[in-house]
């Protein structure tokens, strides 16, 4: 037997803060290595913290980079331990993201990526080339400081792998395992039997499935030990980390890390034997056959032995059942701990919420709950960091600290209703309820007084006054009212959160919370600069029916029954007068219902669809039910709506992303701003194909409920069908 105890490892990190990386680099190493561990993975640009964007182009960066990896290998932290640390490095003229093979005090390796992530929220061709030489592995000079430092000069660059005495060990970073020929399968047939994955891989809801499988997939067929490590948390953007850095052996997970958590380092260890790995290798005949024709990857020799022989000191790690977190789960944790980061690391004191009692911002109070729960539960595990920040946040004294997650949560959680005379009654009273369960400062205030103040002025300037709707006004009246309130609650979110820590003599400033949805940003079902525009909106990227399903967890699971009743009720804005035979729905004003803008918002983003190609495929979807000339007016009437409030996308705030089909203007959905609504050309050939089709029929028989892909026989095919599933796009 070859024994190997391998670590790998979820990082906190931030952009940009060296001390904070370092600090986390330098646990994660000592951690690994009083466990006996002689190789420590870290996640990818660690050093710098992967989310630095334009920062990668300034040499401060780099010349950083430099400086904390000087600082590990004079130290004694590299020693008996190989350890693979990311950070950004200049070859020539090109700037690459590389992963440094160090090892006693010496580099042995640098390992360029070779693909790099450049779709979604990836960008990395903006700042990093990739490495295109497969062949050979070239000398690259270390920097002056370095060089003298660890009494080194060069070292091997390039793509290839390191040979010890007894095995062989090769990074494949993040992308490259995605990609259509991936460099393990190569590199396995070249005998390496232990991959090093840095990654810097974000959350989205249901997607920690995919990326397993392709860790199994990895090894299944052509053995392995495949070491996976992974940033956990926001390291300054709309991106969460979600860590669940992981082990997996000849395709069975012997370790796993958790995805959601307020720890800064979480080291992963698993104890292996890599004579099964030789074993799984030497029964397979194709992979003989093949690894009997490779090509020669260049390699680098370390005249040391990294494994044990057989000891029953040492046990070995076994298969695992894959720790899965439910969608709502994930909506509780990913968006509560990104919550967390971003307020220790602000400099804010808390956050105010604008609570209507409705599902969208009673979703965020959840979320805000369950993170003050989870504070609460990590400091009793004894985790001192999140105590010292805890402590300051909530501006403890005399030695205390948070036992209990409502009484911190009054002290960092600021909740207001702002009514109005169109406010119901039922609303309020569920606003105050789930305010009471969660713990939070709750201000109850009518805006009636400054709405009727505005109007005065405007009736004062213009000689008219706007009416609603529903007393005889036009429909521009009616949205101008709406507006106004709106914009209103904006305003007194933002006066609230300045102030009202010096009301109560709390230092620092309140973050403001948005709760508006994904599908309402597709839509466009938000007033411009109203409380959908706030500091940061942990639920920006999630759909309708997920914060729905989300309400119904967590009223018994984070302990909020009060939410039970707010998902039953119907959406409203209640922004109109209710009247006995009038009563504002949110689906009624946006002639759709939200199952409907899932399945448009998926076809748009996830399957590329424009109007024509959507009308197609929601023709396969919806044919059993809606004619030819129905569909083409839905399709219509989405894109109609799309176009003409596509401009607010470019101030929507700032979002946690965890939905593929997310509109967000800033990185993820790029698209113009100004549109012709009227689509002409599309909507023209639109009409053509509903008159060849004899649009006014429903053209196919009833859906068989036991095969809801396929109606009257005939498949609709794999987009119209996945355009219901929330799975697509992973």
């Amino acid at each position: 037997m070859r024994l190997l105890k391998v670590a790998t490892c979820n990082l906190n990190q931030w952009a940009m803060d060296f001390d904070c990386n370092l600090k986390n680099i330098k646990e994660s190493i000592t951690q690994a290595k009083q466990a006996g561990a002689v190789i420590r993975l870290g996640p990818e640009l660690e050093i710098t913290g992967y989310g630095c964007e334009d920062h990668f182009l300034e040499l401060d960066t780099i010349n950083h980079g430099w400086e904390c990896l000087k600082e590990i290998l004079v130290g004694d932290w590299t020693d008996g331990i190989l350890c693979s640390i990311g950070m950004p490095v200049i070859k020539g003229s090109e700037r690459y993201n590389c992963q440094v093979l160090c090892f006693n005090r010496k580099i042995i390796m640098i390992r360029p990526k070779m693909w790099l992530a450049n779709d979604g929220n990836y960008r990395e061709l903006r700042w990093f080339t990739a490495w295109k030489h497969k062949d050979q592995l070239v000398d690259f000079q270390l920097p002056s400081e370095i060089a003298e430092a660890i009494s080194q000069k060069s070292v091997h660059f390039g793509y290839g792998y390191v040979q010890f005495l007894d095995t062989a060990v090769a990074a494949e970073v993040c992308e490259e395992l995605f990609t259509p020929i991936p460099p393990h399968a190569e590199l396995a047939l070249n005998g390496v039997e232990v991959f090093m994955n840095a990654s810097g891989s974000h959350h989205q809801l249901r997607k920690l499935d995919v990326r397993l499988r392709a860790f199994i997939g990895a090894t299944h067929t052509c053995g392995g030990v495949y070491m996976y490590s992974n940033h956990q948390g926001c390291d300054g953007g709309r991106l969460y980390h979600d860590g669940c850095s992981c082990v997996v052996v000849n395709g069975d997970v012997v370790a796993q890390g958790s995805q959601f958590s307020l720890r800064d380092s979480e080291v992963v260890l698993a104890q292996v034997d890599l004579d099964a790995v030789a074993s799984l290798r030497g029964s397979i005949s194709s992979f003989q056959e093949q690894a009997s024709y490779k090509n020669t990857v260049s390699s680098v020799l370390v005249p040391y032995k990294l494994c044990q022989p057989f000891s029953m000191q040492m046990s070995l790690s076994s298969p695992l059942k894959i720790n899965y977190h439910s969608p709502e789960e994930e909506i509780a944790f990913g968006p509560g701990c990104w919550l967390w980061d971003y307020l220790r690391r602000s400099g804010a004191s808390g956050f105010l919420l604008p609570l209507s009692g409705g599902a969208d911002s009673s979703s965020v109070a959840a979320i805000v709950g369950c993170m003050c729960q989870l504070v609460v539960k990590e400091i009793d595990n004894g985790d001192e960091q999140v105590k010292a920040d805890a402590i300051r946040i909530g501006n403890y004294t005399d030695g205390q600290f948070p036992t209990d997650s409502k009484e911190f949560a009054k002290r960092i959680f600021y909740t207001v209703f702002m009514g109005s005379e169109n406010s119901s009654e039922d609303t309020k009273k569920r606003a105050k309820e789930l305010a009471d369960e969660i713990g939070s400062w709750h201000l109850d205030v009518s805006i009636d007084g400054v709405v009727s103040a505005l109007l005065s002025l405007f009736q004062t300037l213009t000689g008219k006054r706007p009416r609603y709707k529903v007393d005889g006004g036009s429909h521009i009246e009616n949205l101008g009212l709406q507006n106004i309130q709106a914009r209103i609650r904006m305003v007194l979110a933002f006066m609230l959160a300045s102030l009202l820590p010096w009301v109560h003599s709390k230092p620092g400033f309140y973050l403001v919370l948005g709760s508006s949805n994904v599908d309402e940003g597709l839509r466009g079902y938000l007033t411009k600069y109203d409380c959908s525009s706030a500091d940061i909106n942990p639920i920006g990227s999630i759909s309708k029916q997920d914060l729905q399903a989300f309400l119904r967890w967590a009223a018994i699971h984070l302990g909020y029954s009060s939410l039970a009743e707010i998902e039953a009720a119907p959406p409203t804005a209640e922004l109109e007068p209710i009247r006995s035979n009038y009563s504002q729905l949110d689906e009624v004003d946006m002639g759709m219902t939200y199952e409907e803008l899932s399945v448009y918002g998926r076809l748009r983003k996830i399957f590329r669809c424009g109007p024509v190609s959507m009308f197609k495929n929601l023709c396969y979807r919806w044919g059993s039910r809606l004619s030819p000339l129905e569909v083409a007016y839905k399709v219509k009437h989405f894109f109609k709506y799309y176009s003409i409030n596509r401009h607010k996308m470019t101030v929507l705030t700032p979002s946690y992303h965890a939905e593929s089909y997310s509109p967000e203007d800033n990185r993820f959905d790029l698209r113009q701003f100004l549109y012709n609504a009227r689509w002409p050309y599309q909507f023209r050939k639109m009409d053509e194909l509903v008159k060849e089709l004899d649009g006014n029929e429903v053209a196919l028989g009833e859906t068989r409920d036991e095969d809801k892909s396929r109606v009257n026989g005939v498949g609709m095919g794999i987009v119209a069908a996945g355009s219901g599933d929330p799975k697509s796009g992973l």
